[in-house]
C-alpha cells in the first residue's frame, strides 16, 4: 500500500473483494453515461484466473486500486508479457483497465505504479492501456466519446488521454474505426465483380446448415489470420491455449449466419469474417451479468438488431488485393438484408494496416472512432 501527499492511497488487488471492486469500479463511474457498455463481470474473473486464461502462463501481471477519502477513485493494471519479450525483442510494461475519476492526483499515482513497477523489472518504457496480448482490448478513446461503445472495445471519458498527456506520455500507436450504412441495394458493379472473382479464382462460400460444422474451421481460421497480420511489427503468433481459450469464450455467442468462410478448389480456407449482432445494448441492459435474466436481452438482441460489428477479418496473403473482399461484401449484404442490419462498425484497426483499411473503401465508410495507446520511456 502506497499513501502519497494528496492522501491518495494505492492498493494491490490481493482478495477476492479486491477484484470484485476491481471490476465493478467502471460500472460506478460510468452508470450515468449511455454510450458505456459493461463487460460480462464473469468473464472479466477468468481474465484473472490462470485456469481460465492461458496470457497468464507467460505473462507477469498485478492489479491496483486508488482510494480517494476512502472511496475507490481509480484502477489499473501492470503487465509484463514475457513472449512477447522472447519472441520479439520487445521489452515494455503494459498496463491497462486503466480507469479513473477527473482527478490528476489520481491519475499520476496509478501511472506512477506502472513507473514502479517497470522500474523493479528493469523495464525502460510503458505503454498502454492495452491487455495481455495483441487480441486484447487495447487503445484509448480519443474521437467518438458520443458513440455507443462495442463489446470488442474500450470506452473512456474525454478527459483521460488530457490526463496521460499533461503526465508526459505521447501517443504510441493509433487505431481506426469505421461506422459502414448499408445501401438499400447492392451496386451491380460488386455483384458482378463477385462472380468473376470466384469463378477466375474457384472460389465458394461455405453455406453451414448448422453452428457445430463451424467447429473444424475455427483452427484454420486462426492460422489464417496469423498469416493475415504477421507482418505487422507489433504481431505475435497465437498460440493453441489461445485458440481454445477464444474458441471456449465466443463460440457460445457466434450465429452462423453471421459467419462467411470462403475456400479454394482444394476446400482450403483462403478468407474468412466473423461479425456479430451488437450486443451493446443487451450488456447495458443485463448490467454485466447473464443471469438470471441477462441471457434473455443477449437473445433478443440476436433476433432483432439494425447493427452489426465485425470482429475478425483474414485473407491470405495469396488473395489480397485480388477483389475477394467482393465476394465477402456481397454475402454480408445479402444477409444482413435479411436480418434487417443497417450498420455495421469495423473493429479497431492500427492506422498503419492499410490493407485493412482498403476493404472498407467502395463502401462509404465513416471514421467514428479513433483510439491510442500512450507510452512513456522512463530512467532505471
Amino acid at each position: 500500500m502506497r499513501k502519497n501527499m494528496k492522501n491518495i492511497i494505492v492498493k494491490q488487488v490481493v482478495t477476492k473483494n479486491d477484484l470484485e471492486d476491481f471490476i465493478t469500479f467502471p460500472m460506478d463511474l460510468y452508470k450515468n453515461n449511455p454510450n458505456y457498455v459493461p463487460p460480462l463481470i464473469n468473464e472479466e474473473k477468468n481474465i484473472w484466473n490462470e485456469k481460465e486464461n492461458p496470457a497468464l502462463h507467460y505473462s507477469v501481471a498485478k492489479q491496483f486500486l486508488a482510494y480517494k477519502n476512502g472511496k475507490i477513485a481509480g484502477r489499473i493494471a501492470v503487465i509484463i508479457n514475457q513472449k512477447e519479450e522472447k519472441e520479439l525483442g520487445i521489452r515494455k510494461v503494459r498496463f491497462g483497465w486503466l480507469d479513473f475519476i477527473d482527478d490528476e492526483d489520481v491519475s499520476k499515482a496509478l501511472i506512477d505504479e506502472a513507473i514502479i513497477f517497470a522500474k523493479e523489472n528493469k523495464i525502460d518504457k510503458i505503454e498502454g492501456p492495452m491487455g495481455f496480448t495483441n487480441l486484447d482490448k487495447a487503445g484509448m478513446l480519443t474521437m467518438g466519446f458520443d458513440k455507443l461503445a462495442t463489446m470488442i472495445g474500450l470506452y473512456n471519458n474525454e478527459y483521460y488521454p488530457k490526463h496521460l498527456e499533461k503526465l508526459g506520455l505521447a501517443k504510441e500507436k493509433e487505431w481506426v474505426e469505421f461506422e459502414i450504412n448499408f445501401p438499400e441495394v447492392l451496386p451491380e458493379k460488386v455483384v458482378k465483380f463477385s462472380s468473376l472473382i470466384a469463378e477466375k479464382y474457384k472460389l465458394k462460400v461455405i453455406d453451414f446448415k448448422s453452428k457445430q460444422e463451424i467447429l473444424p474451421l475455427v483452427d484454420p481460421m486462426f492460422k489464417l489470420l496469423d498469416e493475415t497480420y504477421k507482418h505487422l511489427s507489433t504481431y505475435t503468433p497465437i498460440t493453441e491455449e489461445q485458440i481454445k481459450t477464444y474458441k471456449e469464450k465466443y463460440f457460445p455467442f457466434i450465429d452462423k449466419n453471421y459467419i462467411i468462410c470462403i475456400t479454394d478448389d482444394k476446400d482450403e480456407l483462403v478468407s474468412f469474417a466473423i461479425t456479430m449482432p451488437s450486443y451493446s445494448r443487451a450488456l447495458q441492459k443485463s448490467k454485466g451479468k447473464l443471469f438470471p435474466f441477462g441471457w434473455w436481452h443477449f437473445l433478443q438482441a440476436g433476433k432483432k438488431n439494425d447493427r452489426a460489428n465485425f470482429y475478425l477479418i483474414g485473407i491470405h496473403p495469396d488473395y489480397q488485393r485480388r477483389g475477394v473482399t467482393a465476394i465477402i461484401f456481397k454475402e454480408i449484404f445479402e444477409r444482413f438484408r435479411k436480418m434487417g442490419i443497417q450498420y455495421a462498425e469495423t473493429n479497431p484497426e492500427l492506422e498503419e494496416n492499410k490493407n485493412v483499411q482498403l476493404l472498407w473503401q467502395d463502401y462509404n465508410p465513416v471514421n467514428h472512432k479513433r483510439r491510442r495507446t500512450y507510452s512513456l520511456t522512463i530512467k532505471i
